[in-house]
């Protein structure tokens, strides 16, 4: 994956050639290399799952600082609230979602989101622009407000550190490319863009088609603001399987159409995800706990657009037994 990333930046750096079409195709097999990292490497490491060597871990999670983001917003971000809180309406930070967008039946719902089956791709394709520009700081500024960050020195380090980062990463990635490559700058800022669009639209649909699905349950507190379901059947409850079968997608996203075993076991290695849940679906069913699965991976992009139309239109039961 890193390869497959960095492979394509360099031939458009070092290789002459003059065809736009071969340079927006480069781009976008970057965007996929990108994709792969974030989802089969940083993911992993950022989890302390990479490897047995937390070092190995520690410098492995610094891959998606190469592709623009943040390893600690992220963790933060993702290890702490979304793990936590899966589902959990203003508090998991993967269905807080901007006003124009509704992943929750608990949020707002608003006359905008009667169309947002039909443009929330657009946004999804856009969302590591985001990421490589603003989402980092505003989030590691509400997270040192939310007390996740412990003082304001740990904080003002943060962002020297992702300021740092971003400027290396947009060094190589877009202002290379434009002195470099020979072609006119929107051009290549277009299939940069491009590129951008492709690592977003991979990885939004991977985890909104996990958690984002009628399947699935959108619990609250209770009036003590506690969870009724412990950890794990909170876990079962909110999350879905998908491509149980095909070995070829489950290495392309780093295990991650194995989402039940990966919130059950977020530190266990993506490579364990598919003899583990032979195990985990037979004791769900002991118990008479959910197991969800939403069949091949265009059945579950199918059940999320279905889902954001019902939430466009409907207010739906928060809770499902």
């Amino acid at each position: 994956m890193l390869l497959l990333f960095f492979a394509p930046l360099v031939v458009i750096i070092f290789v002459p050639f003059s065809s736009v079409l071969l340079l927006f195709g480069l781009f976008i097999i970057s965007g996929f290399g990108m994709a792969g990292i974030g989802m089969g490497i940083m993911h992993d490491a950022i989890h302390g799952s990479y490897s047995k060597n937390k070092y190995v871990n520690k410098f492995m999670g610094y891959t998606i600082n190469l592709i623009g983001a943040n390893n600690e917003v992220w963790r933060l971000q993702h290890n702490v609230l979304h793990h936590s809180f899966t589902n959990i309406e203003e508090h998991d930070d993967d269905i807080n979602a901007p006003f124009f967008l509704r992943f929750s039946p608990n949020a707002k719902i608003n006359r905008l989101h009667k169309y947002q089956y039909l443009y929330a791709w657009f946004f999804y394709g856009l969302s590591t622009i985001s990421w490589i520009t603003s989402k980092d700081f505003i989030r590691l500024t509400r997270y040192y407000k939310m007390g996740l960050i412990k003082d304001k020195k740990t904080y003002q380090l943060g962002l020297v550190k992702i300021i740092l980062w971003k400027l290396t990463y947009y060094s190589y990635a877009l202002v290379l490319p434009l002195v470099m490559s020979g072609f006119a700058p929107g051009i290549v800022i277009l299939a940069f863009l491009a590129m951008h669009f492709v690592t977003g639209l991979s990885i939004s649909l991977v985890f909104q088609s996990a958690h984002v699905v009628s399947e699935v349950s959108f619990p609250l507190p209770n009036k003590e603001g506690n969870m009724e379901d412990e950890r794990m059947a909170h876990q079962l409850a909110t999350t879905c399987n998908f491509s149980a079968n095909s070995k070829v997608l489950y290495w392309l996203v780093g295990g991650l159409t194995n989402q039940i075993e990966h919130h059950l076991f977020p530190n266990i290695s993506h490579v364990h995800y598919k003899k583990l849940a032979p195990i985990v679906e037979q004791t769900s069913k002991e118990f008479g706990l959910p197991y969800h699965n939403n069949g091949n991976f265009p059945s579950a992009i199918a059940k999320h657009f279905k889902m954001l139309y019902q939430l466009g239109r409907v207010e739906l039961p928060s809770v499902k037994k």
